[in-house]
């Protein structure tokens, strides 16, 4: 992919006109409940957790979330989460398996959040058991990337069954900023970096990191569009024998 059209994409999936996390829970879900607190030791407002029901069924939802205005911006890290945020999906992840709920995971983030706050409340071991214990819970569970997707803060939440993208969103585990000032010490080559890194969704799909690219949720039409086919793939998923289930998500993984 060119340079233009893969910086284009990273543009694309932090444009502050793509779709927020709670305009798109509301919009696939119904009878959404919030949820909040990890139980040890606080909330945090870039993990967006709760109940809610998709075309009837009850399911757990999971979203980072980046903010409505400066102001929740400013609160979410910009959607960076902290500890007590991946412990809080922790948490509603192991209460999905007590109620059987199906999980689904909705994805746009920079990465983990780097403050020296969030590396003293044990940031890397929250982020690791998050990825743990989402990998081992035998309920269908279904991530989509709406937006960013960076690093580790991102993957904690991305060990679905299935990993969808929509079509100008990126995954990577580095930013093209950081990439670029890594291995060229130079952040202006940022454009040539996107290229080189893969990261867009056509390129994950080829690649099998991404199981499915959707068009981008505009309109009511569009969001009308996600719900079905969320709610088909966790009815399929649903079906599987909870073994059969486990299998296939360890073999998904294991590949990479």
């Amino acid at each position: 992919m060119s340079e233009n059209a893969a910086y284009d994409i990273v543009q694309a999936a932090r444009s502050q006109s793509k779709i927020d996390s709670y305009t798109l829970i509301n919009g696939v879900f119904s009878d959404f409940h919030e949820l909040h607190g990890d139980r040890l030791h606080g909330d945090d407002s870039a993990l967006i957790g709760g109940v809610g029901r998709l075309n009837g069924r009850p399911v757990t939802i999971l979203a980072t979330n980046k903010g409505r205005d400066m102001a929740e911006g400013q609160a979410t890290h910009f959607g960076g989460v902290s500890p007590d945020g991946y412990r809080k999906a922790i948490r509603l992840m192991k209460q999905s398996t007590k109620f059987n709920r199906p999980i689904v995971a909705l994805i746009n983030t920079p990465g983990a959040y780097p403050g020296v706050e969030a590396e003293y409340g044990g940031q890397g071991e929250a982020i690791a058991r998050s990825i743990q214990t989402g990998l081992g819970q035998p309920v269908p569970y279904l991530s989509l990337i709406f937006g960013e997707a960076g690093s580790g803060g991102a993957l904690a939440l991305a060990t679905g069954d299935k990993v969808w993208m929509l079509e100008k969103s990126t995954y990577s585990v580095v930013s093209p900023e950081g990439y670029a000032s890594i291995l060229w010490r130079d952040g202006k080559l940022a454009d040539q970096a996107a290229a080189k890194m893969k990261l867009t969704p056509s390129e994950l799909l080829a690649a099998g990191f991404v199981d499915r690219v959707l068009p981008e949720v505009t309109t009511p039409e569009t969001l009308s569009a996600l719900t079905t086919q969320l709610d088909l793939k966790i009815t399929a998923l649903a079906k599987l024998p909870v073994a059969e289930l486990m299998a296939a998500r360890r073999q998904r993984y294991r590949q990479f």
